[in-house]
């Protein structure tokens, strides 16, 4: 423990995701050690993203206006849907160059034991999007977990009635990797997802 300020930093720091208290420790004294300016930059980005950034109104995406960049661009269809759990999954997809299609950002996914319902997510809001017959494919990105099959299949039994063909993302093998150390359950959806060559 130590006293005043760092100490202060160093919770304040234990307190993010994935930062344990050993990190924390050495962001505190990186930061005490640091040149001024660059504290003063870190601060001013910590301080620029609360003052800026927001959910896009429509995909709920992170944007800095009303509208984050992909629901404004014009060239984005929007007969194709893509439903992910957070904003990094748009991220995620966006590197591929593969989706040309618009988001919808659920903000987390089904999990009982967590106490998170369907009436936590932004279910209602994509039913609200789906009803307006623009789309004409969903396509269901949401984790290859328990909690994200849960809310896919979920989306799914909402949405089939509406006429939209519902699809997921194919799971399975990863380029590189080696079938004696793949888990039974990405071997078997491999097999699931199997294709003619």
């Amino acid at each position: 423990m130590y006293e005043g300020a760092i100490q202060d930093l160093i919770d304040e720091l234990g307190r993010l995701p994935g930062v344990g208290p050993k990190s924390a420790q050495r962001i505190a004294f990186h930061v005490l050690s640091a040149d001024p300016a660059d504290v003063n930059r870190l601060a001013g980005a910590l301080r620029k993203v609360k003052d800026l950034v927001r959910f896009c109104t429509t995909c709920f995406n992170v944007a800095e206006s009303e509208q984050c960049r992909i629901c404004r661009d014009p060239r984005r269809t929007e007969e194709v849907l893509c439903v992910v759990e957070e904003p990094k999954d748009v991220v995620a997809i966006e590197r591929t160059g593969e989706f040309r299609g618009r988001y919808h950002v659920l903000g987390g996914a089904i999990n009982p034991l967590e106490g998170i319902g369907p009436d936590n997510l932004r279910i209602r809001e994509l039913l609200g999007r789906l009803g307006s017959g623009a789309v004409r494919e969903l396509i269901l990105a949401t984790d290859p977990n328990t909690e994200g099959e849960a809310t896919a299949t979920y989306l799914a039994l909402m949405v089939k009635p509406m006429g939209i063909a519902v699809t997921r993302l194919a799971s399975g093998l990863p380029v590189g990797g080696d079938l004696e150390y793949a888990d039974e359950i990405t071997l078997g959806r491999a097999f699931e997802g199997r294709r003619a060559v």
